[in-house]
């Protein structure tokens, strides 16, 4: 998968209560983001190995951390 700027990613963790992020930057171990709804510009970077293309593991069991992307 490649992540790439102005991809959208929604948290896996239920407490998080589907927050979204959007990618403004992407380096070699992490990448920008900004919260989707408005713009903010979030404190730290997330790292490349939490976001996932889909929601569940290679084994079929769904994930409980991380980003999942959203639309194709």
């Amino acid at each position: 998968m490649t992540i790439q700027p102005g991809q959208t990613y929604r948290s896996l963790k239920l407490s998080d209560k589907g927050w979204r992020i959007r990618i403004v930057d992407v380096g070699a171990t992490s990448a920008r983001a900004v919260e989707a709804a408005n713009g903010r510009a979030l404190l730290n970077r997330i790292m490349l190995h939490s976001l996932h293309a889909t929601a569940t593991t290679r084994d079929g069991k769904p994930r409980r951390t991380g980003y999942v992307l959203e639309g194709p």
